[in-house]
């Protein structure tokens, strides 16, 4: 090797060998989801734009010691690195090769999230994917991409939303990169945030998004206060620790709202007889108002960490509104579970595990009751 020669990483060279099966198996995933859900185009640009992260990965041992890193970014990589190991040792979860690696993108937001509503209905518009069944989205790398799938689904009538994602997980089907958009988050967060994706490779129901991520959610949030409070270094007393239990408590604080929200907005979409489509319209524009009064006046005030600003920044409509509920529905209920077995958040997860298949919805797994988050 000259000196003008790079020196390559460890492992490159197994890497490259497993490309062409990578770049395959992708193919073969999004391409049987082209039949029913997407054009060759979508399918050839998410593969590019798949296979471009993929291949942009670096172990992240080396990026650590890589004197050009910042020591923001080797710090909270260290960080992830440690939230790895605490989901592996404490609780039970194949985390595989995943967030071994880091990707530095070029651009603030990984991919841009498209999901529609009707307008008189809480509702999701839905696409079939393999493996993953049926999910309320579609992603894209590129905003006018992403705008111009928005405007098909406004003229189709629907309500729509576009919102930004940090982060995603591949199931464990590929050596899943910690990427930079997650990095400009703070230490909580960033924890959080791979133990959150880490727990859809513990469990994962196809056709099931609003249990998978409020379940990811909880054991997210969960676990980062396990982690933070616990941790050698760490206690019940230090900073990380209080402001990871804040935050859960923000999380099901918000939960109750929208919950109680949607079913407002159900009682004149489903349950009040002789309503036109346009006195549906009519009515949902005056919960909206309320919605927004309340939670100024009401619940904003009650929130020690999060502000959830985005509920009343953003346009409201069906679209936002079901984007929220995927993610906060039922909340403290998943507490009640955990209370169930004495705050030990392992034998709760295993318990819905074990027991999915008993059930037609695995929702009938969550205990349910009037809830007051303190």
């Amino acid at each position: 090797m000259t000196e003008m020669e790079p020196r390559e990483e460890p492992g490159a060279e197994k890497r490259r060998r497993r490309w062409p099966r990578v770049v395959l198996a992708l193919g073969i995933v999004l391409l049987g989801a082209s039949c029913m859900a997407c054009s060759p185009v979508y399918v050839a640009k998410a593969t590019i734009a798949e296979v471009g992260i993929l291949r942009a990965r670096r172990p992240i041992p080396l990026v650590i010691s890589d004197s050009t890193t910042s020591e923001d970014t080797r710090n909270k990589l260290a960080w992830v690195l440690e939230a790895r190991r605490f989901a592996a040792d404490e609780l039970d979860i194949d985390v595989g090769d995943s967030y071994t690696m880091f990707t530095q993108l070029d651009r603030d937001t990984l991919a841009l999230v498209v999901s529609a509503a009707p307008k008189d209905q809480l509702a999701p518009v839905t696409w079939w994917f393999p493996i993953v069944g049926r999910v309320p989205y579609r992603g894209f790398f590129s905003l006018e991409d992403a705008l111009d799938a928005e405007r098909d689904l406004q003229e189709e009538g629907y309500d729509t939303y576009v919102r930004p994602t940090a982060a995603f997980s591949t199931l464990g089907w590929f050596n899943d990169p910690v990427l930079s958009t997650v990095l400009r988050s703070d230490d909580v967060e960033v924890v959080t945030t791979v133990l959150h994706e880490l727990a859809h490779q513990y469990l994962f129901v196809p056709g099931q998004v609003g249990f998978n991520e409020s379940f990811a959610n909880f054991v997210g949030r969960v676990a980062a206060i396990r982690f933070f409070c616990t941790r050698q270094g760490g206690g019940p007393d230090t900073v990380k620790c209080m402001r990871a239990q804040e935050r859960w408590r923000d999380y099901q604080r918000f939960s109750v709202f929208i919950d109680d929200f949607t079913r407002e907005l159900d009682q004149i979409y489903y349950y009040e007889p002789g309503l036109t489509y346009e006195d549906k319209l009519a009515r949902r524009e005056v919960l909206f108002a309320g919605a927004r009064e309340r939670f100024e006046s009401e619940v904003m005030p009650t929130f020690e960490s999060f502000t959830f600003g985005g509920f009343i920044n953003r346009p409201m409509n069906n679209a936002t509104l079901m984007g929220m509920v995927r993610y906060y529905h039922r909340l403290p209920d998943f507490q009640r579970l955990l209370d169930d077995f004495d705050g030990d958040l392992t034998a709760a997860m295993q318990r819905l595990r074990l027991n999915l298949e008993d059930v037609d919805d695995p929702w009938d797994l969550i205990p349910s009751g009037e809830s007051a988050v303190e």
